[in-house]
């Protein structure tokens, strides 16, 4: 497993820059944003110029680019929002080929209008699912022309929820090029250490042979979120089941400071 971090964890618009400061921190890879290099993290266009400077960076601080953030509401309520968050995807999937970046993650949304990672009511309705589900078949078209894939990340205010829903959406889709990010502490909200744990370990189980990246982040029992570490996730279990289900893919935290980010690094690494 290598260690990697959110590029967004880190301040500022170079790429050389935000690149060289995640391998100073002691992260081997990085799941990158297009903010880190002065563009919206879901431009209408990249351009040519940037897309080298992005490369170079990478290149010259010695950090690989594990993932491309790609994220729109999938499920929004207005099917105009949808068609231009589909066409900014396209931006990004393109890039990400461009750049060799092997997986795009995405989000599954919500009904809510106004915040792709807020619970609405009305995402349990089917045809909630079946507007993501038919979002998610025009995504894997450009995927599979670009030859990228797509992460899933089941978190408690989507549509997809749990490892269950994304083996259903997977299943649903029929291609090889959907997969899952397993984050611990959005499997759950509030939880005793012992319930969070179990539900961890379903989790992995039943994303086993899907997982194309980890991210690692904490909770602590009221809900809130926390540093990895800092809260009840039980890290060494989660490390280890991942482990023992073939999992050897990158391991990405966020959700913490910059500051955080060497002793966080120090930490994951002594468990992978």
């Amino acid at each position: 497993m290598q260690v990697g971090i959110f590029a967004k964890t880190f301040p500022g618009t170079d790429a050389l820059s935000v690149l060289s400061a995640v391998r100073d921190s002691g992260y081997a890879t990085t799941q990158f944003n297009l903010a880190c290099c002065g563009l919206p993290s879901m431009p209408d266009t990249v351009p040519e110029p940037v897309v080298a400077t992005i490369r170079v960076a990478s290149e010259t601080a010695g950090v690989s680019l594990a993932a491309l953030s790609g994220t729109y509401n999938m499920a929004h309520p207005d099917i105009s929002i949808r068609q231009k968050g589909l066409s900014q995807l396209a931006v990004i999937i393109k890039t990400a080929a461009a750049l060799s970046i092997p997986l795009v993650t995405l989000c599954t949304g919500t009904r809510h209008p106004s915040d792709q990672w807020a619970h609405h009511p009305e995402n349990r309705d089917p045809t909630a699912w079946a507007d993501m589900a038919a979002e998610m078949s025009k995504a894997l078209a450009l995927a599979e022309d670009h030859g990228v894939d797509l992460g899933i990340e089941p978190e408690q205010a989507n549509i997809v929820t749990s490892a269950a829903d994304a083996k259903r959406l997977i299943a649903e889709m029929g291609s090889e090029r959907l997969r899952i990010v397993l984050d611990p502490a959005n499997l759950f909200e509030s939880a005793a250490p012992s319930e969070a744990r179990a539900i961890v370990e379903r989790a992995v189980e039943t994303a086993a042979g899907h997982i194309a990246m980890a991210h690692a982040k904490d909770r602590y029992a009221d809900g809130r979120f926390a540093t990895a570490g800092q809260g009840i996730v039980d890290f060494p279990d989660f490390i280890a089941r991942l482990k023992a289900v073939g999992f050897h893919g990158p391991l990405v935290t966020h959700g913490l400071s910059a500051a955080e980010a060497p002793h966080v690094a120090a930490f994951l690494k002594e468990l992978v």
